[in-house]
Formats: C-alpha cells, sequence, structure tokens
C-alpha cells in the first residue's frame, strides 16, 4: 500500500517572488486567463499554486520579457499553447492514424500563429539593431571627421 503525499502549494506571495513579478501582476494574469483560476477555490479564498503553474508563470515571464511580448500577444500565445496541449492529449489517446493526421492537421496553424509571432518581434529587433549600427557608423566616422555625415 503506497501513500500519496499531497502536492506542495505556494500561496500568491511566495510565487510572486519565485517568478519576479507582484501578486497583484499574478491576480491580473489569472484574470486574463493567463493561469487558470483554481475550481476548487472559492470565490474569495486563498490562492494556492503548484509547483506546475510556477513553472508555467516563469514561461511566461521568460516569454515576455524574451520577446517583449503585450498581454494581448502573450494572451494569443498562451491560447495557441493551450490548444496544442489539447490536441497532444488527443494524440496521446488514439492509435487511429487518420485521427493523429488530423489532430497534426489542426496543430499546424497554431505553430504557424506562434512562429509568425516570434518572426515579428525579430524583424523588430533586427531594424533596431540597423538603427544602432548606422548610428554608431556615424558617430566613428565624426570622430575622424567631426563635420560627417
Amino acid at each position: 500500500m503506497s501513500a500519496t503525499t499531497p502536492e506542495e502549494t505556494y500561496r500568491i506571495g511566495e510565487v510572486a517572488a519565485l517568478v519576479g513579478v507582484t501578486a497583484r501582476t499574478l491576480r491580473y494574469w489569472e484574470e486574463l486567463g493567463l493561469l487558470g483560476a483554481s475550481a476548487d477555490r472559492p470565490k474569495g479564498g486563498h490562492r494556492l499554486y503548484t509547483q506546475a503553474d510556477v513553472a508555467r508563470l516563469r514561461e511566461l515571464v521568460r516569454l515576455r520579457d524574451l520577446l517583449g511580448l503585450s498581454l494581448e500577444e502573450l494572451v494569443k500565445l498562451t491560447e495557441a499553447q493551450q490548444a496544442r496541449d489539447l490536441l497532444r492529449a488527443q494524440w496521446e489517446s488514439t492509435e487511429d492514424q487518420a485521427e493523429r493526421r488530423r489532430i497534426v492537421g489542426d496543430a499546424i496553424p497554431l505553430v504557424e500563429r506562434q512562429l509568425e509571432l516570434v518572426r515579428r518581434r525579430r524583424e523588430r529587433l533586427d531594424e533596431f539593431e540597423a538603427d544602432l549600427v548606422e548610428k554608431l557608423e556615424l558617430m566613428r566616422r565624426r570622430v575622424q571627421d567631426p563635420d560627417a555625415d
């Protein structure tokens, strides 16, 4: 007979400290659907988060910081990922090859949407880099000749 130990849970302030955001941010993100509200938490009850929630929040912070995403973009990216997670579960629950082809077909536009977001961000970074290179070159020319354009 094996006893299962309950999963460790964290209160909102602890999670905020672990993830590097404020408790207010976590509440807002929960309202936006970035982190599902706990179904068993009564209205006004304490928010308790699992280690999986902490990992998910860390990933959201990483994406926000790495890609410079707006909250709207972060929500769209998260919705696509959640849809992919559901499709992955469907894939794992069937052996039927036709169903698996359908599942992969449904996943393709979700990945394309995520990829488009990353590409748009990269284009903006490339433009910013080009501007900085141009400014740097101008400054270097002005070191040699202060009247250079």
